[in-house]
Parts: structure tokens; C-alpha cells; sequence
């Protein structure tokens, strides 16, 4: 199975891509290929340049890469109780191709934050939003605390209920 994970983060050291390698790479038989969503920087969305550049070739391929991937592993950073700016713009860019962006493919939705609320506000619009995006949701899940629950040393979740419970969502696929 192709899974295709990332973080809907623009963080060079993001520990929502931790969790979603982590987390892609615990699925069974996986081939997991890992994006960073800077590689799909375009100008902020709006209708007007989208009259002027018609669909940018990143927005293109981002579409692509979801369409040949079998499942998608997400996490979502949360800033200010909602997406980052870089996911929002490249989701909104990417939605102008095709309003059914995950092109109905199982989805696993992940959010972590380094203070006890894990990103679940993020979290709850991402999960909620996400059949309107023709995603097949199989589950989700939100770490809270990374950085006393993740080591990323070993690069794996240490408290064993929250490792067990992720690891229980990604056999759904």
C-alpha cells in the first residue's frame, strides 16, 4: 500500500511530521512517501489571482501526488485554533482543481502541539471537514504534549495507551 504522509505545517523541524512518519510507517505493508508542503509554496489564494495565474503546476501536483497514493496520513499543526496559513492556502489551491481534494481516498487525521491540548481544535475542523474533501476517514488521533509524549530519539510515542491507540487507527487501513 502507497501511504503518503505530511504535516500541514511549514516548519523546517515540524513535529507534525514526526507524528506522521511515525504514524504512516506503522501501517502494515506500507510503502510511506513523505511531502513537505514547502515544496507547494504558491501565492496566497484568491480569485483574482486565480484569473491571472489560472492553477498554479504546484497546486497540480500536490493533487497528483494524493491521487497515486493508496492512503494519506495527515497531521495538523494548529495556529490560533485553526490550519496553518501554508496549508490553507495550498488546501484552497488545490480544491479550485477538484473540491474533492483526498479523491476518496482512507485518510488518517493526526494533530500534536507541545502544551496538553494537542492541536484538537485544528483537529476537530480537519476531521469534520474532511468527508465535504472526499476523504474516507478511518480514524483520529491527537498527542498532546509532544515533547513529553513523543522521543524523538527513537522517534516513536512513549506513553504506551497513546502508542497502542494510534497503533490500533492505522490497522483500519
Amino acid at each position: 500500500m502507497k501511504v503518503l504522509a505530511f504535516a500541514a505545517s511549514s516548519s523546517s523541524n515540524s513535529m507534525n511530521k514526526k507524528l506522521a512518519t511515525y504514524a504512516a510507517n506503522l501501517i502494515p505493508n506500507a510503502t510511506v512517501e513523505v511531502l513537505d508542503i514547502n515544496d507547494y509554496e504558491m501565492p496566497i489564494f484568491s480569485e483574482d489571482r486565480e484569473k491571472e495565474l489560472g492553477q498554479p503546476q504546484e497546486a497540480k501536483d500536490f493533487y497528483q501526488k494524493l491521487g497515486n497514493a493508496d492512503a494519506i496520513v495527515i497531521s495538523y499543526a494548529e495556529h490560533n485554533g485553526s490550519y496553518t496559513a501554508a496549508f490553507k492556502n495550498l488546501f484552497d489551491w488545490t480544491s479550485r482543481i477538484d473540491m474533492k481534494v483526498y479523491q476518496n481516498k482512507p485518510m488518517l487525521a493526526l494533530a500534536t502541539s507541545p502544551g496538553p491540548g494537542g492541536a484538537k481544535t485544528v483537529l476537530t475542523s480537519a476531521t469534520n471537514s474532511a468527508p465535504h474533501f472526499a476523504a474516507k476517514l478511518v480514524g483520529s488521533f491527537s498527542l498532546p504534549s509532544f515533547y513529553d509524549n513523543f522521543d524523538l530519539e527513537k522517534g516513536e510515542i512513549r506513553d504506551t495507551e497513546l502508542r497502542n491507540t494510534l497503533i490500533e487507527l492505522t490497522k483500519k487501513f
